[in-house]
Order: structure tokens, then C-alpha cells, then sequence
């Protein structure tokens, strides 16, 4: 078991005043059997209080709002996550020509998986993958959805500013680069169109180096930001996890924060404000093991301040691309 403490730093400023700030985020990680989330703190700067629920997929979404006047707006997420040996999966040895016969099932159970999204069309240029995929594989789904990963992470070069956040798939085919964001899409384009349900997962990777508890404060993969990749769920055993943009199983360091399906579902803040000003985005993702000498999580304090009415057009705040 892995314990890792995650702080999750995202800060906006404007050229001038702004107000009425409206926002929500999904930086809680996920609790379940093989993850748990031990401690979970968020803070604004200025100053706000929220509330929070769980949205359709389960993923915790936590609100506020800044209603006076501000020129920087800075959110900050922190928690403690404890990994657990995951299970052993299934192996699933379900041949990749029966899976026509399950399709109608498929779609009755898991319709928001396999319809196109704005980021994942059900594009021509997919076809090539679904081919490739198909025959290199040992004749099984799980084979199938392996080599359609192995594919991407071999074909596609991982370029940051190829794409933005808000590219599709096609941007990415057409390009053959992009982030681990447009990866996952890709994978979930590939799976989807020959008939398996796939979701998103937006988390962090946890560097190898940071497994020690010994390590340093360290960046996540990507360069102080998210990470990204998805889950395809098998017939016969469950749903498969793959990180195209690594190119390696997944595993501890594999921190689960939402699921969706696609990143317009489980963009880590969203939000919308009043002004005429111009904003400038920064995002910092840190993690590191977080255990005292008793083997108990540590949590630092933040500490935030207040800041104290003009009303023009409302416009929304830049989101981060997962890369």
C-alpha cells in the first residue's frame, strides 16, 4: 500500500477587476475498494464557501461562489490518498468475434460510453486503428483493446501545444501528437466505435522516484498538471484500465480523481465570472508518500485571506488541459 499526499494548485489573474465568480470542481479522489481518499481540503483565495455533491458518474463536485469584486482568484486542493493492492482482475479470455452478439446489451446497460462526444467523434480516421488493433491482438477483447494502447502509445508523439483543451480527437489524428487528454480520447474513440463501452479517468500519476519515502516534493508526469487515461469495460470481466500516454500497465501511482465520458465531464475547475478582464491561467499538481514516524498522514495548513462591485458580461473561466 502506497499513502501519497496530493496538493492540487490552479490560480487565475485578471488585467482588471472581475466579479461574480461562479465555480465547481472534481479534485476529490475517489474512495472505493482499492483507493481511499483519507483527507480532503479545499480553500479559495479569496475567501468562499461551498457545497458539494456527487454528480451522475459519482464523482464528487464541490461549488462556490465569489460574488465581490477580485483580481486573482487561487484554488487549492489538498488530500491524502491511500492505495491498496488492487484485485486480480479476470482475465478475460472473451474472443473479440463474440462481441457482436453482446452489442445490444452493451448499449442497453452502458448507452453513455459508447455514443460520440464533442471530443470523441466517431471519426473515419478510426477505422485504420479498429484494423490494426484488431489483427494485432491474440484474438480476444481484452487483446484488442491492449493493442489498440500499445498502437497509440507507439504511433502518437506525446508534444505539448500541439492541441489545446478543447481539441477532438480529429485534431490529434490528423496531427498524430498531443497530451495524455487526447490519448484517452483516442483509445476511448477506438473502443467505443467497435461497440465497448469506455470512460475517461482524470487523476494524477505519481512519479516512480516519489514511491520512496524518502522522495522530494515532486511534479507530476505532464509537467505540473493532471493526468488523464480510461477504462474499457469487458464483457466477461469488468472494466479494463490503460494509460496509452505511458505506455505501461497501470498501477499504484495511478491516482484516481473522477470518471466521465470525456474531459468536458471531469474538468478539474469550471467556472464563469463578470468583467471585462483579460485572465492568465496557472496550474501546480505536487505529490509525495505523506506519513509521520507512526505512519500517519500529515496534512499542512493553508491559510487564505479575504479580499473585498462592477457588473458587465458574464465569461468563463480558462480550463487546463490534461496532458
Amino acid at each position: 500500500m502506497n499513502r501519497y499526499h496530493l496538493l492540487h494548485a490552479t490560480e487565475f489573474r485578471y488585467d482588471g477587476p472581475v466579479s461574480e465568480s461562479y465555480n465547481e470542481v472534481r479534485l476529490r479522489p475517489i474512495h472505493d475498494e482499492t483507493q481511499s481518499c483519507l483527507s480532503f481540503r479545499l480553500v479559495t483565495n479569496p475567501a468562499s464557501r461551498g457545497t458539494s455533491y456527487r454528480d451522475a458518474f459519482g464523482n464528487w463536485v464541490h461549488q462556490f461562489n465569489i460574488l465581490p469584486e477580485h483580481h486573482h482568484l487561487k484554488i487549492e486542493a489538498e488530500s491524502v490518498v491511500l492505495a491498496h493492492d488492487a484485485p486480480v482482475a479476470r482475465s478475460g479470455r472473451m474472443k473479440l468475434s463474440e462481441l457482436d452478439g453482446h452489442l445490444e446489451e452493451l448499449q442497453e446497460e452502458y448507452l453513455d460510453f459508447l455514443v460520440p462526444t464533442g471530443y470523441v467523434p466517431h471519426v473515419a480516421q478510426l477505422d485504420e486503428l479498429i484494423e490494426l488493433a484488431s489483427g494485432g491482438g491474440d484474438g480476444t477483447i481484452s487483446g484488442f483493446v491492449q493493442a489498440a494502447s500499445d498502437l497509440i502509445h507507439q504511433r502518437f508523439k506525446y508534444e505539448k501545444g500541439t492541441t489545446h483543451v478543447n481539441s477532438s480527437i480529429e485534431d490529434s489524428l490528423s496531427l498524430g501528437a498531443g497530451v495524455c487528454q487526447d490519448f484517452a480520447h483516442v483509445l476511448l474513440g477506438v473502443a467505443r466505435k467497435r461497440g465497448l463501452p469506455a470512460r475517461y479517468v482524470s487523476g494524477y500519476l505519481v512519479p516512480e522516484a516519489a514511491a520512496s519515502p524518502d522522495a522530494k516534493l515532486q511534479e507530476v508526469i505532464g509537467g505540473y498538471a493532471s493526468h488523464a487515461w480510461a477504462e474499457v469495460y469487458l464483457p466477461d470481466s469488468g472494466w479494463m484500465g490503460l494509460d496509452p500516454t505511458l505506455g505501461k500497465p497501470l498501477g499504484l501511482q495511478h491516482v484516481r480523481v473522477a470518471y466521465g465520458r470525456d474531459y468536458g465531464d471531469v474538468a478539474p475547475v469550471r467556472g464563469v465570472y463578470k468583467g471585462h478582464a483579460g485572465q492568465r491561467l496557472s496550474v501546480d499538481v505536487r505529490v509525495r508518500p505523506e506519513v509521520d514516524d507512526g505512519g500517519r498522514e500529515r496534512l499542512s495548513e493553508n491559510k487564505i485571506s479575504s479580499s473585498g462591485p462592477a457588473v458587465v458580461q458574464e465569461r468563463v473561466q480558462q480550463p487546463a488541459q490534461q496532458q
